[in-house]
């Protein structure tokens, strides 16, 4: 069996959030999530993954949603896959996955709204934000249920609950 790639977990942070979680803690979730999201990426090259985590304000986060996504609100994550061309990828010494935006305000009144940890909920955005760089998606009910199994299967790994039990589900 192969052993896991490497992966590079470079964090900014906009501005100081006190209940954010420390590098050491995100840098730990992403390599998790990296580790069993993405073992097929450019198996056959020993580069590292890397991958950027920023935490940034509601302002900013409103802002490039509403650029990107047409939404005018914060949101509590934008992910942006490093899909750059070989001719660039070829002479760097990692392999890019992407940029994660991260809003810890709206992290925070989302966990409160829904009764869960903070820590279990940024759990849950962070490894959804690596899923997303790895090419999930929740379009359609199929991708959805993939994608939403295999987060609730990394974050069993984590020791954090599964974050859709709370949705209600409606039978004929």
């Amino acid at each position: 069996m192969p052993t896991a790639k490497t992966v590079t977990v470079d964090i900014i942070r906009d501005e100081v959030f006190d209940d954010a979680p420390d590098d050491t803690q995100i840098a730990r979730w992403c390599e998790l999530a990296q580790q069993q999201a993405g073992p097929s990426l450019a198996a056959a090259d020993a580069r590292p993954v890397q991958l950027v985590v920023r935490l940034v304000g509601k302002e900013v986060s409103a802002e490039l949603n509403s650029h990107f996504r047409h939404k005018n609100s914060a949101t509590n994550v934008l992910s942006f896959p490093g899909d750059l061309p070989s001719v660039v990828t070829d002479h760097l010494e990692y392999i890019p996955l992407g940029d994660l935006l991260i809003c810890p305000e709206v992290l925070r009144t989302e966990a409160q709204e829904q009764h869960k940890s903070l820590a279990d909920h940024w759990a849950h955005i962070l490894v959804h934000g690596v899923l997303h760089l790895n090419g999930f998606d929740h379009q359609n009910d199929a991708d959805a249920e993939k994608m939403e199994t295999l987060e609730i299967n990394i974050l069993a790994q984590m020791a954090v609950a599964n974050p859709y039990i709370d949705r209600s589900i409606e039978t004929a």
